[in-house]
């Protein structure tokens, strides 16, 4: 199958780029050495060469080097468009530039071991580069290009990881540590160095006892080095005409992606909708980079899903992990082969958090929910009496306190409107009875105003009142909003009945007032408070409603 070959050459590019990166991290480790002193830096590298010199490792570290070169090439050809995100774009420009700066240093150490046995030091190594104002710049500079490369690359892959948020600084401090100690260590050691270097009959005994090449070897790696640039830039350019020339071969079978603003972005057949978006310059989540290793590219597919082949085991499995609904597939594992029509589902900047927990409800599901508002009795008239800045810490003070309650309880803090709360439980669909956590929820919101009204004491000329109101049924659940402002949220007649049913806590003078419905939904006894029957705006039926004087009774 397509999809899993694909998936395979995608796992053993990232395995041939953790070995190369460990290469990399292992080597400048051992340049730290030299804030010590050379001696250490050669005795780091005893250890160093047993490893990395060990025929079986040596074998595999080369065939990493071709792999992994031969895998981004594949890649950078099989890119319908070089319109990326930057930390791709940036990734894909170092990876490119990491051969022509490492290509010297390769030849005078490693080859010039192989074939003229030269007992690669770090004296002459590190002679050999102090000597020369470029090749300390060129050396610096593949230093940190093949460092930030190598960064980007495991942060791709870590980043989806659920315990890489909180390992994250310690991961960008040793990133930014290692490569600042291995030049530093680098200079210090150039210093030592230079210094023996004036010695009379240094240099002398140092190229005997390490075997410096001659004249003519030398310039045979300077002849290799020109044959390997002229090589390389040959397969890269040679990339780069292969991409358009194949592009304008098929130009004319273009494929058309449709967007639900109306704009339709025309793709080559073999691009993925991904590409298309960013082609057509329309933001488009992808935290893996398009990798197809997280979820939130996904998109629904309105109309043309039969000009899409199956998706493949990796992609089902990553769609089967967040709930995905029918229709909905991996914008950047799909290539439609004819008219498609899409809508991502998730906002442009969602996050890896996003991408590891969101379920597809987020994209809009009708769920069996429960829907608390609750409002500050008389808080405009509170306001008025008091400095703008003693406001803001009240309603703080107060959010925090609901904001608890709804959390403790298992429910979902919708939104804050002015001094009022509106919450949701039972939208994720885990385990628990959705109207026995709202109640529970109005119970703590009802303790926790009373101790907030006892901390503030005197300082309030009257304790804080609430109303609650809370009603449950069918709503319509997903992620609303405009831009990169999107939450979690719900709409419906059970919300706006909620809604007014706090309302009606002022009229029954009580602090909560929930459904009846509700009540049957919690499977508790109906003597929780008094029954009456309302008639609310926008209903021609009653309603059946129980008002509690204080939530803080409720007995659950």
């Amino acid at each position: 199958m397509p999809g899993r070959h694909t998936h395979l050459l995608g796992r053993l590019r990232l395995a041939t780029g953790l070995f190369l990166f460990f290469y990399v991290l292992t080597h400048n480790l051992n340049h730290a050495l030299g804030l010590v002193s050379l001696a250490a830096m050669d005795a780091g590298r005893i250890p160093f060469l047993a490893f990395w010199r060990f025929p079986p490792i040596e074998i595999l570290f080369l065939l990493s080097i071709v792999t992994h070169f031969a895998l981004g090439m594949r890649a950078l050809y099989n890119r319908h468009s070089l319109r990326m995100p930057f930390w791709e774009g940036a990734q894909l420009i170092l990876g490119l530039s990491i051969p022509p700066l490492l290509t010297l240093h390769f030849l005078g150490t490693a080859v010039a071991h192989w074939v003229f046995g030269l007992d690669d030091a770090y004296e002459e190594t590190v002679l050999a580069l102090a000597s020369s104002g470029i090749l300390v710049a060129v050396q610096t500079t593949a230093v940190l290009v093949t460092w930030i490369h190598g960064c980007i690359g495991i942060g791709f892959w870590l980043r989806l990881k659920p315990w890489y948020p909180k390992a994250r600084i310690a991961l960008f401090t040793a990133a930014l540590l290692i490569p600042v100690l291995s030049l530093l260590g680098f200079a210090q050691a150039a210093r030592e160095v230079l210094t023996l270097a004036k010695q009379p009959g240094w240099f002398h005994d140092m190229a005997v006892r390490r075997h410096l090449p001659g004249r003519e070897a030398v310039e045979q790696l300077y002849l290799w080095l020109d044959f390997a640039l002229v090589g390389y830039a040959v397969i890269v350019l040679g990339v780069l005409v292969g991409r358009y020339l194949r592009d304008w071969l098929i130009r004319h079978r273009a494929v058309r992606v449709a967007y639900p603003d109306g704009k339709v972005v025309n793709i080559q057949p073999g691009s993925t909708i991904l590409e298309a978006s960013r082609i057509g310059n329309i933001p488009h989540a992808s935290v893996c980079g398009g990798r197809g290793r997280c979820s939130t590219c996904r998109v629904r597919i309105l109309a043309g899903d039969a000009t899409l082949p199956p998706p493949s085991v990796e992609e089902l499995r990553v769609l089967a992990r967040v709930g995905a609904a029918p229709g909905t597939r991996l914008a950047c594992q799909a290539r439609p082969q004819g008219y498609v029509k899409v809508v991502p589902l998730l906002p442009p900047g969602a996050t890896s958090r996003q991408a590891q927990a969101q379920a597809d409800f987020h994209s809009g599901k009708e769920r069996e929910i429960a829907v608390l508002f609750a409002d500050i009795r008389g808080f405009t008239q509170f306001s008025e009496q008091r400095l703008p800045y003693d406001v803001v810490f009240l309603l703080n003070r107060y959010f925090r306190a609901m904001g608890e309650a709804v959390i403790a309880s298992g429910g979902h803090l919708d939104k804050f409107i002015g001094d009022g709360v509106m919450a949701l439980f039972g939208v994720d669909g885990k385990p628990g009875n959705p109207a026995t956590q709202a109640l529970d929820a109005a119970r703590r919101m009802s303790l926790n105003l009373a101790e907030m009204n006892a901390s503030f004491g005197e300082e309030l000329q009257a304790p804080l009142r609430i109303g609650i109101g809370i009603h449950y049924g069918p709503a319509i659940v997903g992620e609303m909003g405009f831009g990169t402002i999107h939450t979690l949220t719900a709409v419906g007649d059970t919300v706006n009945t909620a809604s007014r049913l706090e309302t009606a806590t002022k009229e029954l003078n009580c602090q909560l007032v929930v459904s009846e419905t509700l009540v049957q939904a919690a499977e508790i006894p109906s003597e929780i408070g008094k029954m009456h029957e309302i008639e609310l705006r926008g209903r021609s039926a009653t309603l059946h409603v129980y008002a509690i004087k204080n939530a803080a009774t409720l007995e659950l």
